[in-house]
C-alpha cells in the first residue's frame, strides 16, 4: 500500500486543498492530510482541533468511506510525523513557480533529514478554478465580511461565520 502525507496548516481547507486530495486518491492507496502548526507563519484563525475537523467533513465526499482520506494532527518536523504514521512519500500541492521554488528547497531539506534518508516529495499542480487560492486571503475576505462561498466547502463558510461572530480571531492552543 502506497501512503502519501499531505502536510499543511489547513487554515482554513479550501477548494485548493480539496482538488489536490482528490487528485491524489487516484494515484495512492491512502491520503493522510497532517494539519500541523507552522511556526513560520503568521497566527491563523482556527486551532488544530478545529482545522481537522474541518478537513475531516470537508473530504467526507471525496473519501466515500472508503478509507480512503485520513485526517491526522501533527506537532514538529514532517518528516517525523511522516514515519509515524507510516507514510511513503510527501504530497505537496504547487500554484505557482514561486510555490515550486519554496516547495523544491523544503523537499531537498525532508529527503536529507528524514529517517531513513530520501524521502521522496510528490508535487500536483494546482489547476482549473481552484488553482490560486489562500487560506490566508480566504481568512482576510471573511474577517472583513466578504463572500468567500466560491472557494471553500459550505461546512467551512459555517465555521467561519460562527468562528468570527465568536469574536475569536486568534487561535487559543498555540497550534
Amino acid at each position: 500500500m502506497t501512503v502519501a502525507l499531505y502536510p499543511g496548516s489547513f487554515d482554513p481547507v479550501h477548494n485548493g486543498h480539496l482538488a489536490i486530495i482528490g487528485a491524489a486518491t487516484r494515484l495512492f492507496d491512502k491520503v493522510i492530510v497532517a494539519v500541523g502548526h507552522n511556526p513560520g507563519k503568521a497566527s491563523g484563525m482556527f486551532d488544530g482541533p478545529t482545522r481537522a475537523k474541518l478537513l475531516t467533513e470537508s473530504v467526507a465526499d471525496i473519501d466515500r468511506g472508503r478509507g480512503v482520506v485520513e485526517v491526522a494532527l501533527f506537532t514538529g518536523l514532517v518528516t517525523t510525523a511522516a514515519a509515524d504514521l507510516g507514510a511513503d512519500c510527501l504530497l505537496k500541492g504547487v500554484r505557482s513557480v514561486s510555490d515550486l521554488d519554496a516547495e523544491m528547497l523544503q523537499a531537498n531539506m525532508n529527503a536529507a533529514t528524514s529517517d531513513p534518508p530520501g524521502l521522496p516529495t510528490v508535487f500536483l499542480p494546482g489547476i482549473g478554478d481552484a488553482a490560486l487560492i489562500s487560506s490566508r486571503y480566504i481568512r482576510e475576505i471573511a474577517s472583513r465580511g466578504g463572500d468567500v462561498g466560491l472557494v471553500v466547502p459550505p461546512n467551512v463558510v459555517d465555521g467561519l461565520k460562527s468562528h468570527l461572530a465568536a469574536g475569536t480571531n486568534r487561535k487559543s492552543d498555540g497550534s
